[in-house]
């Protein structure tokens, strides 16, 4: 209670769209800190704990709300209230709930963390509203919407005989990273393709054997006389710099 500023969890809004998980953790966090039993009927906590449990349940409502209870006084009184309030979302958020289990597939979703996270997100839905979900309704779930083209693949996970529905997840997220990693080994060197070669002598063998062949025969054609009339004809000369041989090549 020293850190009252700070919310521990999302606080309810004003026509209360989260009141069902709002409540859940309300009930929590006051177990938590000892403070439970100050929402039920004719409890006997103190006037102290009942006045830190009203502090921490008004600190987590929208403050158009907290108007609203202003005047009252008691923590019990105050969660009946609002549970009279928004008791109707049940009416809502059920049927919404069981729709949407109704129509997920796994085939709908770009990965399975995000089908995961969906699937979790539903179910805790119609748990808290007192419907059974279990690791084999997730199982058959995940197995039944797997996408046409991996019909194949759906049969071998049910041989594997998973008995929990996490265990399938898992597998199914190792099994995806191993792709992705294939993937791209594959990207950076495609089927059947080799490594580049280094750029040297050896890398090019036909090319330099018809880079040498065509030097020994200009030297046959009378290349070699010219270049020993030039060789007497610098005797005796001042040698050009590098820069300055560079150059006549091209006068």
């Amino acid at each position: 209670m020293s850190n009252i500023t700070k919310l521990e969890f999302e606080a309810i809004d004003l026509v209360g769209k989260n009141y069902l998980s709002w409540i859940l953790d309300a009930e929590i966090h006051l177990v938590s800190i000892n403070l439970g039993d100050t929402i039920k009927e004719r409890n006997k906590t103190s006037q102290q704990d009942r006045a830190k449990a009203l502090i921490f349940l008004r600190h987590h409502l929208n403050d158009g709300l907290k108007a609203e209870y202003l005047t009252v006084k008691e923590p019990h009184e105050f969660w009946k209230n609002l549970n009279e309030r928004f008791d109707h979302q049940r009416t809502i958020v059920l049927p919404r709930a069981r729709y949407e289990w109704m129509h997920l597939r796994l085939q709908d979703f770009k990965s399975v963390s995000d089908y995961n996270s969906a699937l979790f997100k539903i179910s805790s839905t119609l748990i808290l509203f007192g419907e059974k979900v279990t690791d084999q309704d997730m199982l058959e779930k995940t197995f039944s919407t797997f996408h046409a083209s991996n019909v194949l693949l759906q049969q071998q996970y049910r041989e594997r005989g998973f008995k929990k529905y996490s265990e399938l997840i898992s597998f199914l997220l190792v099994a995806k990273q191993n792709n992705e990693l294939l993937m791209k080994n594959h990207q950076l060197r495609p089927t059947r393709s080799t490594p580049f070669r280094e750029a040297n002598g050896t890398a090019f063998p036909e090319a330099n054997a018809n880079s040498a062949q065509n030097h020994n025969n200009e030297s046959r054609h009378g290349r070699g006389r010219g270049q020993r009339r030039n060789y007497h004809q610098q005797i005796g000369k001042k040698p050009k710099t590098n820069h300055q041989q560079w150059n006549s090549n091209y006068e």
